[in-house]
């Protein structure tokens, strides 16, 4: 049998459903996913492995103006995938024109040779009317490989995305074994976990400004042991992150434990703590303490 593979970037401005679609799309949940703009803050790898196919698909955050050293992290996740692929899929919603964003990520896709899927996400919020404007705006100013209207959020449209992404495949080995659906270690996705249920309980200002460490990660066999330190920027985001005795802190490691005892297959023993580092977000230091690394990651 000859083996094939390709690696595909899946790009957009934040909250169109990037994550969901490369959950759907791997088949398994390895990214984050909420409904508030920049969860994504990593590049995130999504690998499907089907007969003598790999599928590795590339998860970047949304594009957006940073206003941060951490915004201009995520920025710099997306500039260096964009054009290093053997194929693109550009996810939008349904709106009957080129947003300034969707603009320029295509024309960079197009100026590199970029082959480019445009994904018509979220699909059951709207008509078929919008759809086919959509389809017409793009089309107009573009040259598309394919277009698909999905709703990633129900399944809709995986399979023709996926039909579409097999034209990107060549001969070569694969890039990782047959049994991962993602490159990430077990800490990054237990802290993502955590991070997620954050940004679904906590109100729209506090999450964005937490940073998640697992300082402890203790594989026994049938139980694993996790303790994590949640960081802040302020007193006040500490409070509300704790709750009124301590009853958010518990709600937030009661969902993240679901979720991680689904994934890793075992019981997880979730140890929580919450510490503040005014203005982390703007420090070299503390962004490359907590993972985020500009000069090494994308280097």
């Amino acid at each position: 049998m000859i083996s094939k593979t390709a690696m595909i970037t899946i790009c957009g401005r934040p909250n169109v459903g990037k994550s969901t679609l490369t959950n759907a799309l791997a088949g398994e949940k390895i990214a984050i996913v909420s409904n508030k703009p920049q969860t994504t803050r990593n590049r995130i790898t999504g690998i499907l492995s089907r007969g003598e196919d790999q599928f590795v698909f590339i998860d970047t955050p949304g594009m957006h103006a940073p206003r941060t050293k951490l915004g201009k992290y995520m920025v710099g996740a997306v500039d260096h995938t964009i054009g290093q692929t053997d194929g693109a899929i550009v996810v939008v919603e349904p709106e009957p024109r080129v947003g300034d964003i969707e603009r320029d990520i295509l024309r960079r896709l197009s100026a590199s040779g970029t082959p480019i899927i445009l994904v018509i996400n979220k699909i059951d919020r709207s008509n078929a009317v919008r759809i086919a404007e959509t389809i017409a705006a793009y089309s107009e100013e573009f040259e598309l490989d394919a277009v698909v209207p999905t709703s990633a959020v129900r399944g809709k449209g995986v399979e023709e995305v996926l039909g579409e992404a097999e034209k990107f495949l060549s001969e070569g080995p694969w890039f990782f074994p047959g049994d991962i659906a993602t490159d990430q270690t077990e800490r990054r996705l237990v802290s993502e976990t955590i991070r997620e249920k954050m940004l679904r309980l906590l109100s729209d200002e506090v999450p964005h400004g937490t940073a998640v460490v697992i300082e402890e990660f203790v594989d026994e066999g049938t139980l694993i042991r996790v303790r994590a330190e949640i960081y802040c920027e302020r007193e006040a985001h500490k409070r509300i992150i704790i709750g009124h005795g301590g009853e958010m802190i518990k709600k937030i490691g009661s969902y993240a434990r679901e979720d991680l005892e689904a994934f890793f297959g075992v019981k997880v023993h979730l140890d929580l703590w919450v510490k503040v580092k005014e203005k982390w977000r703007d420090s070299d230091y503390y962004l490359g303490d907590f993972g985020y690394d500009l000069k090494h990651d994308f280097e």
